[in-house]
């Protein structure tokens, strides 16, 4: 499963990416209205960054105005995919603009049945909304689950994109249901990476090291004195280099 973040914050796309991971990013018209700034200088600067699948959502309701803000945003460039709203609108415009070339996702996907229109039309993604679908007390990864057995028997090709990601648990709801992708925000990311168990480790190893170094277990390694592996002396005086015996 591949990840993208769903954010238009800068900063935020530029800390994941650097972590290797990002496929792609997702934006919307309520996430580029926070970051403040203006939107195809957002897009532009998220594609040069990451690559990848860039969603754009256009903001016209009607198809002529989804097709026409559609081409004009997948102008921007190379990386970019028109996001369209699940409405008889935004299936024109998908239609048409999946016929030109340009790649789409259809978001705001709430049943099997939205689904499936929205592949029929040509659509490259689909977005589930799992967290929304939870709010109303039904089951937002079975969706996932489903949509993605349908596309599977029915062998379509559009991919299944688990949007509206709460928690690390999503995430992991998401691969287990079939996600091609999971676009995840920031705060999420971080609280994937995070382990009290990988913390406690590295804090043993660190201090294991220190006392190698010399020092005591409470002093930073990066305070521990000299690393073997850079030349010292052993416990009986002899040089080192390297980390071997001269």
């Amino acid at each position: 499963m591949q990840f993208f973040i769903d954010t238009a914050i800068i900063d935020e796309v530029r800390e994941i990416n650097a972590w290797g991971v990002l496929s792609g990013v997702t934006t919307n018209p309520s996430l580029v209205a926070s970051s403040g700034r203006d939107f195809r200088e957002v897009i532009q600067e998220i594609a040069q960054l990451v690559g990848g699948a860039i969603s754009a959502e256009v903001t016209a309701l009607d198809a002529e105005g989804m097709i026409k803000e559609g081409r004009e945003v997948a102008g921007w460039s190379d990386h970019v995919v028109v996001k369209l709203p699940l409405t008889p609108a935004g299936l024109q415009a998908c239609k048409t603009l999946s016929s030109e070339g340009i790649k789409t996702n259809i978001t705001l996907c709430f049943s099997v049945p939205q689904a499936l229109l929205a592949a029929r039309a040509g659509a490259t993604y689909i977005s589930p909304f799992a967290g929304r679908v939870d709010d109303i007390g039904w089951d937002g990864i079975e969706l996932v689950r489903q949509i993605k057995e349908a596309y599977v028997l029915g062998d379509i090709q559009t991919k299944v994109l688990a949007a509206s990601i709460r928690h690390p648990q999503h995430v992991v709801q998401a691969a287990l249901a079939g996600a091609d992708v999971a676009t995840v925000p920031y705060k999420v990311f971080t609280q994937m990476i995070k382990h009290p168990l990988t913390q406690a480790g590295l804090d043993a190893f660190l201090k294991d090291w220190a006392k190698r170094a010399g020092a005591s277990p409470e002093t930073p390694s990066s305070e521990a004195g000299t690393n073997p592996q850079q030349g010292g002396v052993t416990a009986q005086g002899e040089p080192v280099q390297g980390g071997q015996k001269q």
